[in-house]
């Protein structure tokens, strides 16, 4: 495929991203978090079930269990949490919290399996850190939707974490999925536990409830993960990851177009702290893997 269709493509996924900020905002208006979520990844995974059932599924019980944890991950915490500190925070502002998922990443990967990573990579993930506080107008505010969105950052690079080496053993398509049918399954069980759950149908704004409940299932979910995947697929990784650093910029602008939050010019200062971070944590490089074999390539992905 020819590189401007490819630039196209990965621009493509980081748009549809940072939207989906926005169009999940509106989506609370009519309904709880995990109902919601609940809706977009079961619909999702239902949707796609019939162009998987010819391609290689999991076998045994320890794949479906790692197919589990990715979906628990990726799809119930890092969702939940963003749809969580919407409710008390901006959707751009969530979009760049949670968008600190690149950071975690190197973080966990060498706690957890001792890879260590160059000076730079390190740079960025203290000018991401600082990118975080700088958000926050200087000073951690104690609003939960801080906490919730930081927790959806964790969690993201934690279900990149999982994917990056856990990935291969499984069909990209069959792998996406399953993992928002596990996902959305779990948020319809924690619904109850968790929340007062609700979604109200108004004859006044069914169109539009239609709309964010279409886009949630066919373009946040289905296009926008198969877009990735393929462009992780027919690219170079390392080179798709940098342009992570655009989602928390279409968060914060497609916040203030569609739903009128105020700019403050600490937002954007930490806003292009975070994408420098992004952009360091993702230059590629000689990682040291003496103490795990283990290489990362397709190290981030989509919300």
């Amino acid at each position: 495929m020819s590189k401007p269709r490819m630039l196209f493509l990965t621009i493509f996924t980081m748009l549809v991203a940072g939207l989906n900020f926005p169009v999940g905002k509106i989506a609370l208006s009519f309904g709880s978090p995990f109902v919601l979520l609940a809706i977009r990844f079961v619909g999702a995974g239902l949707l796609m079930l019939p162009f998987i059932v010819r391609r290689p599924h999991p076998r045994g019980g320890a794949a479906w269990l790692k197919l589990a944890a990715i979906g628990l991950f990726q799809s119930a915490l890092v969702m939940s949490g963003i749809y969580l500190s919407m409710q008390t925070i901006s959707s751009g502002s969530s979009s760049v919290l949670s968008s600190s998922n690149p950071i975690w990443f190197i973080v966990f990967s060498f706690l957890i399996f001792g890879i260590r990573y160059r000076l730079l990579q390190w740079a960025g993930v203290i000018i991401g850190f600082v990118g975080v506080f700088i958000t926050q107008g200087l000073q951690m505010q104690m609003q939960s939707g801080l906490w919730f969105a930081l927790g959806a950052g964790m969690a993201w690079g934690m279900a990149t974490l999982l994917s990056s080496r856990w990935g291969k053993e499984f069909d990209a398509w069959v792998m996406a999925a399953y993992q928002m049918l596990i996902g959305g399954i779990l948020l319809l069980i924690a619904s109850p536990l968790l929340e007062q759950p609700h979604f109200v149908w108004d004859s006044s704004q069914i169109v539009k409830e239609l709309f964010v409940l279409g886009w949630m299932i066919l373009v946040s979910s289905i296009a926008q993960f198969v877009t990735w995947y393929y462009v992780l697929r027919n690219s170079d990784p390392n080179k798709a990851n940098v342009y992570l650093f655009l989602i928390p910029v279409f968060g914060v602008l497609s916040g203030w177009l569609i739903l009128g939050e105020q700019l403050h010019w600490y937002t954007l200062a930490g806003t292009v702290c975070i994408g420098l971070g992004i952009y360091l944590v993702n230059r590629p490089g000689r990682v040291d893997v003496t103490k795990d074999p283990f290489m990362i390539k397709e190290r981030c992905g989509t919300a």
